[in-house]
């Protein structure tokens, strides 16, 4: 018989991630290669509002930060949403969130890798086709697998020179286009009637998405009961400025903006008051940014796969952590994998769909297990916070009803795309169950 003492115990994530660390994390998924062309749609819906409509969404969206700063102040481990709608409503809530996280993460990196290629293809036209687009697929899955595997600190660099790479070229273009602003262009028209406002206000909410990411990687930062609530309010603030910023000088900066045909605003503008290097400049940063967007969804699709075998909703080979890198690398794996087979098969578009109502789902538990966990007793079970945001429920209430706008502007697809995602999270959970009950009853004979 082997003592206690003599058991190896299993090994354990590494806590590498600083608040730095996390807050580039943050940034790098708010900040995709949509923002390179978002000026041009969001001109068209608001026109000369457009610029103060970034601020105001921005300053919404730190609703639901702040939110997430004061949950998260209060656990330690990888999982995030998972974890505080587990503590908050129980194992059922909780799995259909982390479901929801985790292959929305993977069905997003299939989508955001054929996004990298095609911008690849505009220099190399070869590799959007046939062989040689699946052998550019799997070679940059592999290589971030790979990455992701060898160690945490190992990704957070690459995701800290990542993010660089998308905003120096954006806070270059920020600051020599502000010397060339029109600022006629950019007076307030008298009034925006309701459909633009909305229409405007949902491509927003959507364009500030990703920021949830942060608390998942929990269990590999050095102190994320501090880290994370302040990563999660430095990302909001830098992506807002950023994000209004590039808006004003686009506006100011491109006669006809508002135009549909307009499809690389940012790398049009630069080039009229940079030159041709202006443009080059921003279409390399656009590529930056997907890259980083790659890097920061297999990062964080792993970990919700993960998240949900540590806490024993999945079988617990995704659990396994590599005895000398420390990550995750079962998790990796199958996330790596599956998110290959959806780009090379091409159906993802559907998958991806769903993730109006996932970041739909993982807001609104995220601000309720706020609430709950404010108002209920846990008996030690649940560290008290140490965050607190002032106004009682009044923030994560406002927060909720800035979320549920999402369901208001989600199209068709996304919610039947959504619903079905759900259903099969249900499903899962019920063998799940099933499973566990079995193994409870086998230990009892």
């Amino acid at each position: 018989m082997v003592s206690e003492s003599t058991v190896t115990p299993a090994p354990a994530l590494r806590r590498e991630l600083g608040r730095w660390d996390l807050t580039a994390i943050g940034v790098n998924q708010v900040i995709g290669g949509a923002v390179f062309a978002l000026p041009a749609a969001l001109a068209l819906h608001a026109g000369s509002w457009s610029p103060w409509m970034v601020a105001a969404v921005g300053v919404s969206s730190m609703l639901i930060a702040l939110s997430f700063a004061e949950v998260s102040s209060r656990f330690e481990g990888t999982g995030g949403p998972y974890l505080y709608t587990r503590a908050a409503f129980g194992r059922f809530l909780a799995f259909e969130v982390g479901w929801m996280m985790w292959f929305t993460r993977a069905a997003s990196w299939a989508s955001v890798i054929t996004v990298l290629v095609s911008s690849v293809g505009f220099y190399w036209p070869a590799v959007t086709t046939g062989v040689w687009r699946s052998v550019l697929i799997s070679s940059i899955i592999v290589l971030l697998a790979a990455i992701n595997i060898r160690g945490i600190k190992q990704s957070s660099f690459v995701v800290n020179l990542l993010t660089a790479g998308k905003l120096i070229p954006l806070a270059i273009f920020i600051a020599i286009g502000m010397f060339y602003i029109d600022w006629g262009r950019v007076a307030a028209p008298a009034a925006l009637t309701t459909t633009q406002l909305s229409t405007s206000a949902l491509l927003l909410i959507f364009a500030f998405g990703g920021y949830e990411v942060v608390p998942v990687l929990g269990g590999e930062a050095k102190d994320p009961r501090r880290a994370i609530p302040f990563a999660l309010i430095m990302t909001i603030v830098i992506v807002t400025a950023i994000m209004t910023l590039a808006q004003l000088v686009a506006l100011g900066t491109l006669p006809g903006l508002a135009s549909p045909e307009i499809t690389t605003p940012l790398a049009d503008a630069a080039a009229l008051f940079i030159g041709p290097l202006g443009a080059v400049m921003i279409t390399l940063g656009a590529v930056m940014s997907t890259s980083g967007n790659n890097m920061g969804q297999a990062l964080s699709g792993s970990r919700n796969l993960y998240a949900l075998a540590e806490q024993g909703d999945l079988p617990r080979v995704f659990g396994y952590v590599h005895p000398k890198f420390r990550t995750p690398s079962n998790a990796i794996l199958t996330t790596a994998g599956v998110s290959l087979m959806l780009a090379l098969s091409g159906s993802f578009a559907t998958l991806a769909a769903a993730s109006a109502i996932s970041r739909l789902l993982v807001y609104v538990a995220t601000c309720a297990s706020m609430i709950r966990l404010r108002a209920a007793r846990f008996g030690g079970q649940v560290n008290p916070p140490r965050f607190t945001v002032p106004g009682g429920p009044i923030v994560p209430s406002l927060a909720i009803l800035i979320a549920l706008a999402i369901l208001f502007g989600a199209t068709r697809q996304q919610l039947i795309s959504g619903a079905y995602a759900l259903a099969a999270g249900a499903v899962l959970y019920l063998i799940a169950l099933r499973g566990r009950n079995g193994a409870v009853a086998s230990e009892g004979r």
